[in-house]
Order: structure tokens, then sequence, then C-alpha cells
């Protein structure tokens, strides 16, 4: 099986730009292919593991890859896909992100594979402020603007999109981005001889201008693929300006959440999902969808994409707080997996009282709702007198019970459970 056919078969490929038996053939020797990120946020997400993991399948096929950091194409926006203008990100701030994602994306990318196959081929980073803060104004229009086809530019769909709007057009500086990113492509071409571009699908009118780029000035034959983009159950992408953004960065995502996210994928998306993103042989693969071997199948994915973002420390914290949440182990809980349930992995309620009944905690978290819908005080009674509320894994049935700091987890945390699966943190203020 050809490399192309096995990303075909894992369902990797989205399009490809030039002539797919010559891709093909082109890829049977190791080959420079990049593929850019803009920081135009501190952190990638979810929405960029597809690319990531993807490089690293390159290289361990003996392929080179670059990650070009758009520190440059970052300060224009990319209009792809976008109903609005994005606004300008602040100079420092691009800076600052361009750092960040740096990082996250060697601690990726250089990860070794979970099958322990060799990452063969090279990492290379590169930046597009390089070249891009180096050509002046009219250097620009003249080449590459001279070999750019405003024709081909306004045929694009991204911008024909926001043509077509009466409440939202185009500005000169998106209209360019195409343009810019075009240039990247043929750039690293003549710098590190890089034929192929990777991207999202969304990606597409960008990859195929610096083809014609490149054929346009210098007659060179270059390749473009596509991954699919990760999307939402509603459809949506995943990205840095969406809502609900799973992000890499355990500041932005805490690796419980992370984690979660993977583990609630839907029994229809995940034998997808683990052909995409696990690093378990094909065959295996198709072995488990066959012979129904997938009952275990999100805890796998959750569990390898938790250990190569967040590392073995944050998977186990993460499978530690699953286990406790859903289980009785309360105690084996740790200070830093309670700090990430108060992030974002369970509704939280701060505190800087010194003290706060049972019953109102139950009714200012939410947990003492009736069948109707509403909240009451005389909710709370009957579920604390039926013995349905627990706090911190133990029952607690006196309805006269007052909850302070110095009795919760580490001296600030009160885990309440009504039920066997409504939980709600209480986080009271340090030193409180």
């Amino acid at each position: 099986m050809s490399f192309l056919e096995e990303w075909r078969q894992r369902g990797l490929v989205a399009q490809i730009a030039g002539d797919e038996a010559r891709l093909a053939a082109h890829l049977a020797v190791p080959r420079t292919i990049y593929c850019g990120f803009d920081p135009t946020a501190d952190s990638l997400h979810v929405g960029s593991l597809m690319p990531l993991i993807s490089m690293r399948r390159l290289r361990a096929a003996g392929h080179t890859v670059i990650a070009l950091i758009g520190d440059a194409t970052a300060q224009v926006g990319d209009p792809s896909f976008k109903d609005e203008e994005r606004t300008l990100v602040d100079r420092d701030q691009v800076v600052y992100s361009a750092a960040q994602l740096e990082a996250q994306l060697r601690a990726i990318v250089d990860a070794p594979a979970a099958d322990g196959t060799p990452l063969l081929g090279a990492l290379l980073i590169e930046r597009n402020l390089v070249w891009h803060g180096e050509r002046r104004l009219l250097d620009f229009l003249r080449d590459p603007g001279k070999y750019s086809s405003v024709n081909a530019m306004l045929r694009r769909e991204s911008v024909r999109r926001r043509l077509e709007r009466d409440d939202a057009g185009i500005s000169f500086t998106e209209f360019s981005y195409a343009l810019l990113q075009a240039d990247d492509f043929d750039e690293l071409h003549r710098r590190q001889g890089c034929t192929v571009q990777l991207g999202g699908s969304d990606q597409w009118g960008n990859i195929t201008a610096g083809i014609e780029l490149a054929r346009r000035r210098n007659g060179s034959e270059l390749f473009g693929l596509t991954v699919p983009l990760v999307t939402r159950s509603d459809g949506g992408k995943f990205g840095k300006t969406e809502a609900g953004a799973v992000w890499l960065d355990p500041k932005r995502s805490s690796p419980y959440a992370f984690y979660q996210f993977w583990r609630n994928v839907p029994d229809t998306d995940v034998a997808h999902y683990r052909r995409c993103f696990s690093d378990m042989p094909l065959a295996q693969l198709k072995r488990d969808e066959q012979d129904g071997g997938q009952s275990h199948s999100q805890e796998q994915l959750a569990a390898e994409l938790t250990r190569l973002v967040h590392g073995e420390a944050g998977l186990a914290a993460s499978q530690r707080i699953s286990a406790a949440l859903f289980g009785v182990a309360i105690q084996t809980l740790e200070e830093g997996d309670l700090a990430q349930l108060a992030q974002d992995g369970l509704p939280c309620l701060h505190l800087e009282v010194a003290e706060l009944p049972l019953l109102e905690a139950l009714v200012s978290s939410g947990l003492a709702r009736t069948p109707r819908g509403a909240v009451t005080i005389g909710q709370a009674r009957k579920f604390v007198t039926e013995g349905a509320v627990s706090i911190n894994g133990r029952q607690q049935c006196d309805v006269d019970a007052v909850l302070r700091p110095a009795d919760g987890l580490y001296g600030r945390y009160h885990l309440l459970r009504r039920g066997k699966k409504q939980h709600h943190l209480l986080c009271w203020k340090a030193g409180g």
C-alpha cells in the first residue's frame, strides 16, 4: 500500500492539488513538506491536531516537515470561511503567541509515535516575517504581485462569499492574504526545496494560489494536500475564534477537559477519529471495526491523544479525576486535579464567605432543581433528607450542615454530588 493510499483509507485526504499519480510517485522518496500556523492566538486547538499528527506521520515516512509560523500573515488575517473581517492582532501579541506556538509544535511533532515507529525525517521551524518583513511595498507589487491574477483571487470562495454579502465586504488587507501565503510556498521552495504544502481543507484556495504563483514565476511544479477539518457535532469547525474551543495549552483548556472532549466523541464518529488520529496500525483498526472490538474506543482515543498533548502526568490526572467523579475515589484527587475541575472541568461556585449552609449551597449551585425546573430550598431539603447528596464522597443527610473552607479538600474545595451524575464544585478563596 502506498503512503497516499494509506492516508486515503485513514480518511486523511480531503483534496489533492496537482496530478494525484504524480504526487504519489513524488512522495515515494523523501521530500520537504510544509504546513503553516498563524499565531493569532497563544495556543493551538483541537482543530490543529489533524495537521500536527499528519506532520508526525510524514516524518515517520522519512519526509522533512517545515512548520511555518506565520508571524507576518497573522498581522493580516486569513479571510478563509470567515463571515466578517478579523480584528487585527497586536504585533507584540503576535511575537508572544509565535513563541508559544513554536513550543507546542516542537512538543507534539517531535513526540515519538505510540507504536514505536521512528521519526526518520527532520522537523524545521521557519517564520515568514523573515522574508515578508524585509520586502518593500513596491517590490511586493512587482513580484509576486505581477504574477498573481486578480480574476483568480476574486473567484476564490472565501472572497466571493464576502463580496456577495451586503453587510460584510472584504478589505484590501485580507484580500491580499492569499498572495502572502502563495509567496510563502514559493519562498520555501527556493530556500528549502519544499515541494508540497499540507493544510486543512479550508486552506485549499491559499494552497492552489501558491502552486500557481510558482508555476508562473519560475515554472516549478508544486503539490498541495489538504486534510479534513475536525468539526463539532453540528458540523461547525473547531477554531480559535469559535465558541467552545478546546485548546492544547493546559492554561486555556485543562488536560481533564481535553480528555473528556475525546472521551465523549459520539459512537458514530469514533471509528473515523481513530483512523485519523491514532498511531494504531490501520490493519488493527479495521479488525476492531469488523469484529465489534470498539467497546473502549473513546477511552483509547482519549488516552492516546491526552498522552501526546499533555504527557503521562496529564493523562494520569485526567483518568484519576474521571474515576473519582464517576466512582467513589474522591479522596484520591490531588490538589492540582481539583484546580483543573475548577478551571473548566465542572460547574464551579467561587466563594469568599466564611461559611455556607449546605441547603444554600445546593440552591446556589443549581443542584436543588425541581422536576419543573425551579431551584428551591424545599427541594434542597428533600434531596438531603432522602440521602441523595454527598460532599467530597460522603453522604450528607443533615439539613443543618454548614460548609467551611477548613473542612474542604486541601482547605478550599467541596465537591457536591446529587444523585449519581450531578456535580458541582465549591471553591473557597485561598486562605479563606
